[in-house]
């Protein structure tokens, strides 16, 4: 199975002493086995952050911990096409 791609936004801020970037929204490339291999993280109010091979983490946070392959929560309604991912992952620099 090729990689998925996803587009989720989360209306909840960081937590941490970053809250005021604001709301978030989240872009991931999984592969087969639902792990995150690149991800964005567009904030309203602060920086575009990018993971992936080569920088899976840095000061502010790093490529999602956990699968999306998760049985207790559906992400197909947040599925985006390949193309779309790309535009914002190239767009958000290196």
């Amino acid at each position: 199975m090729p990689s998925r791609f996803f587009r989720r936004r989360w209306d909840e801020s960081r937590g941490d002493e970053f809250d005021g970037w604001g709301h978030s929204t989240w872009y991931f490339e999984v592969g087969e086995d639902g792990w995150p291999v690149r991800q964005i993280e567009a904030y309203d109010d602060g920086p575009v952050l990018r993971y992936g091979p080569g920088h899976e983490d840095d000061q502010y946070g790093g490529l999602g911990q956990a699968s999306l392959n998760d049985p207790d929560e559906d992400w197909n309604s947040y599925t985006i096409a390949r193309d779309a991912f790309e535009r914002v992952w190239d767009s958000a620099g290196e």
